[in-house]
């Protein structure tokens, strides 16, 4: 048996409450990458496709449906060989470029800046910018900053209204670089925060405008490039607040079943791909505890926040694709990938402010996949769908008790059940996935300290976990209502079947 419990509080309020889940741990990427920006966000004003100024609309429409906080953008690796000036102005005089590292393709900079901006305000997201530090200047970056926050007169004031942009944008996240280990320029750990002092200083708050300036940080495990950067600005244990350099560092981790160099496929996998894939997404939360570690040294106040602003799984190219347009398809096991991250931030919220999957359309673990004016809706797509509940609200403690939720999977051990659960407006969402490909799961929610009442679940699975969706058939992976509910003395018991997504959600009596 698996319970869930909570604690009895005499004051007959949930017992153990956590901090806010932020809002932005829902957060999205959108990279110039294959087909994610053209064809995806895209289309362009002579598209028949519905589009508004070129920006197609059943994306807009279906992204608005799960609340969606922010979109990161340029890149990834393309933002440290973008130069923001080449996509601003008429389009037909923008000079183009050469996309070096995904497919070699020429870029034509038609999705600049206003039309990043536009598409922020239609799906009603905060922008977060990727600074070019790889190939770019300090200079550049000032400007950009410059261009779009800045009331009065300037410079690039007066080249923004030239651009037909009168009144300045609200521009809080910023991101001074990418990988700067890698792809970003290949620099040490102590190069790069030196940059990021440099860079974060010429990056200025114009009128109210507040940045958040977040720096480029680890890759996987490397403590030691999050403990260079937080050496930037503070000290070893001591009590003093951290300068003011940059807000937020960043960590990126993917989630893959196998080496890098044959990754596998979205579709075609084994048990032993599924359950291998399960454990390196739990890996997340050991990562992100031992870079939370790290920073509790420097920063025991936890004024400076994490983002984790590239996750999400990577396989091999769907066949017959350009390898570097990153086109793979989306699994009933990349959605379970996806709950069971959430658990992961929720846990971490104290630490972790914003993540962002990786990518929002057609590339990696997307959201919604297009073809011509076809577009489909993945299954990692209903996960965000199911949670946006939990945007901006109470953790709850979760106790688990897991006797036998387990596999062993080669030489490691892996939890089978996952579950996170918050509270807001009256309303206490909880989140539950069974990991077990083959056993369900009985559990029993006990949500001591306060009853609960019109309990409502959702499932989302399907017969196989290699299980996706496509143009002749949207819905072969979709929530559906579960009536599989009961109430008892001791909470709520249901049963979870093999690998499933569950969502209970109840107004708190």
């Amino acid at each position: 048996m698996e319970y869930l419990r909570g604690q009895r509080h005499r004051d007959h309020q949930p017992r153990h409450r956590g901090p806010k889940i932020s809002r932005h741990l829902y957060g999205h990427f959108a990279e110039h990458l294959g087909r994610c920006i053209y064809g995806g966000f895209w289309v362009g004003e002579d598209s028949p496709i519905p589009h508004e100024g070129g920006i197609r609309l059943d994306v807009v429409e279906a992204l608005r449906a799960l609340n969606i906080p922010n979109l990161r953008w340029p890149g990834g690796c393309f933002a440290d060989e973008y130069h923001w000036k080449d996509g601003i102005g008429p389009r037909d005089r923008r000079p183009r470029m050469v996309n070096t590292h995904w497919g070699d393709v020429e870029e034509n900079n038609h999705f600049g800046t206003h039309e990043f901006m536009a598409l922020c305000e239609l799906l009603g997201a905060e922008p977060y910018i990727s600074g070019n530090v790889g190939s770019g200047t300090v200079r550049e970056m000032s400007e950009w900053v410059e261009y779009l926050t800045r009331d009065g007169d300037s410079p690039m004031v007066r080249l923004r209204k030239a651009n037909g942009r009168d009144e300045p944008w609200r521009v809080k996240f910023w991101g001074i670089g990418n990988e700067t280990w890698g792809c970003g320029g290949n620099m040490r750990a102590e190069y790069s925060a030196d940059l990021a002092r440099q860079y974060a200083t010429y990056c200025r708050d114009h009128g109210d405008n507040q940045l958040y300036r977040i720096a480029a940080g680890a890759s996987d495990d490397d403590y030691k490039w999050t403990e260079t950067l937080m050496q930037q600005i503070s000290c070893f244990g001591c009590e003093a607040t951290p300068r003011t350099f940059f807000q937020g560092l960043s960590v990126h981790y993917y989630t893959l079943a196998g080496p890098w160099e044959a990754k596998g496929s979205a579709t075609d996998f084994d048990t032993d791909d599924y359950y291998r894939t399960m454990l390196s997404a739990r890996k997340t939360d050991r990562i992100l505890t031992g870079h939370s570690t790290v920073m509790d040294l420097y920063d025991p106040g936890r004024t400076v926040g994490l983002v984790l602003d590239e996750w999400g799984t990577w396989w091999d190219v769907e066949p017959g694709t350009n390898p570097g347009f990153l086109f793979q398809q989306n699994s009933l096991r990349d959605a379970l990938v996806a709950s069971t991250h959430f658990d992961i931030f929720h846990k971490h919220a104290a630490r972790l402010y914003m993540a962002n999957i990786a990518q929002t359309v057609n590339v990696l673990q997307a959201m919604l996949l297009t073809d011509g004016d076809t577009l489909v809706l993945t299954p990692t797509y209903h996960v965000f769908e199911m949670n946006k509940g939990h945007q901006d609200a109470t953790s709850l403690a979760v106790h688990l008790r897991t006797e036998g939720a387990r596999r062993h999977v080669g030489d490691a051990e892996l939890d089978t059940l996952s579950a996170s659960a918050s509270a807001k407006d009256g309303t206490v969402l909880i989140s539950l996935s069974n990991l077990d490909a083959e056993e369900p799961a009985e559990v029993t929610l006990d949500l001591r300290g306060r009853s609960i009442s019109e309990p409502t679940a959702r499932l989302l699975t399907a017969d196989k976990l290699q299980a996706h969706n496509t143009a002749q058939a949207p819905g072969a992976v979709a929530p559906r209502p579960f009536d599989g509910l009961k109430v008892t003395a001791q909470g709520i018991t249901l049963t979870l079947p093999p690998h499933s997504f569950l969502t209970v959600q109840a107004a708190l009596a």
